[in-house]
């Protein structure tokens, strides 16, 4: 008989899953504490100019703070729809990020924030893909 954990993202490994099968939880803060990284490449469900960078999930939040801390520095990889969303749990302020990559979507009264808190803000192209036989 299957374990009912391991159909909903159980704790066979001490943590939890989330539905991007991240392993989040004690066992991963526990993992990442005594880390020492030159960067944390991180992707976030919203970002926002009060709440941060944030996810609606509280363990993905605290895992993802534990890897931040882990790091020297914080490069935040997002498209521009995330922009005014906000999470339940907040894990870094924007200042926190030494960089911020996103797409050329981002509103124009919105690239004034990140470019004041961020050192480094980059906006890349966004280009169609080919399409074969048009």
């Amino acid at each position: 008989m299957a374990s009912s954990a391991a159909s909903t993202g159980g704790t066979r490994t001490g943590g939890w899953h989330t539905p991007s099968d991240a392993l989040v939880g004690p066992v991963a803060i526990t993992a990442l504490t005594p880390l020492h990284v030159d960067s944390v490449f991180m992707g976030v469900h919203g970002m926002d100019q009060r709440a941060g960078f944030s996810t609606p999930n509280l363990l993905e939040a605290e895992t993802n703070r534990a890897m931040i801390r882990s790091g020297r520095r914080l490069v935040v990889l997002t498209d521009s729809s995330k922009w005014g969303i906000v999470g339940l749990s907040s894990m870094a302020e924007l200042s926190d990020a030494s960089v911020v990559v996103t797409d050329s979507g981002l509103p124009a009264h919105a690239i004034g924030v990140p470019s004041e808190r961020v050192p480094e803000l980059v906006l890349v192209d966004v280009v169609a893909p080919a399409v074969e036989g048009v």
